[in-house]
């Protein structure tokens, strides 16, 4: 049967834009449930690999509800967190204005990130297939669970590297396919019955969260990510397996000063 949020044509965008208004109440809970709290380990990884330094610009596209964007903010980086989905924006704002004032959403030019008057993060509705930004605003670029939901992930890869600086970091983390067949398919069966058992129960709604099988099924997994990242004539590139590959972290930089082969 067809996953009810899964569209692989025009209407692609459309349906993930009303999957995640649906979830966005208990898209975190979910998220520690799901994974046993280990998305936050590999959210950490992804910042380890990104680098963040202070005054640095960071861009985290699909940000959902802020975990990356705030946690890049943390470190001292000034941030961009865009999103398509206005109830994910509205939860990373008021996560943010627990510790600061709230300060009002946008878009903003990329130079205005690095006034020091200016918030940690700034929170964008708009769409990771056209960002907007300038080419070579940002010296960080991460996406977490959004390149998989994009109507063209290729092409979301090319507008991170397009608005990357060059020697910037782009760092991708998303659910992977674990190279093992065994492994795979315990794999798939979890995220088949389990993870809809989950949605069911505090989202009223199983085929919320089957849509990630659905999804990853179409999506062609890290090397894949990799040989693209390659193929833009990215450097450093590489694939980080987690879980036996079940999770993954692409990473790559644009190429610039002091970057190599």
């Amino acid at each position: 049967m067809a996953n009810t949020f899964f569209d692989p044509g025009d209407q692609r965008a459309a349906k993930v834009q009303d999957l995640f208004a649906r979830i966005a109440p208990r898209y975190d809970l979910i998220n520690d449930l799901q994974s046993f709290g280990l998305h936050r380990y590999w959210k950490r990884r992804v910042l380890r690999l990104a680098r963040p330094q202070p005054g640095q610009r960071a861009l985290d596209l699909c940000c959902g509800t802020g975990d990356l964007a705030l946690a890049l903010a943390r470190s001292g980086a000034h941030v961009a967190g865009l999103d398509f989905s206005e109830r994910m924006l509205d939860a990373a704002q008021s996560r943010q204005s627990r510790v600061q004032p709230q300060t009002p959403r946008g878009i903003h030019h990329a130079s205005q990130i690095t006034d020091h008057s200016s918030p940690p993060a700034f929170f964008i509705r708009g769409d990771a297939l056209r960002v907007p930004f300038p080419d070579n605003a940002f010296d960080i670029v991460t996406v977490g669970y959004g390149l998989r939901n994009l109507a063209n992930w290729e092409a979301g890869l090319r507008e991170m590297q397009r608005v990357a600086s060059p020697g910037g970091r782009l760092v991708v983390l998303d659910f992977g396919k674990p190279g093992n067949a065994l492994w795979r398919g315990l794999y798939f069966g979890y995220l088949r019955l389990f993870v809809p058992w989950l949605g069911r129960i505090f989202c009223g709604n199983a085929g919320a969260y089957a849509y990630i099988l659905e999804s990853l099924k179409h999506y062609p997994g890290q090397d894949a990510v990799a040989a693209k990242m390659r193929e833009l004539g990215l450097v450093n590139v590489r694939a980080v397996s987690l879980l036996g590959g079940a999770m993954s972290i692409n990473y790559g930089e644009k190429r610039g000063d002091g970057t190599r082969d």
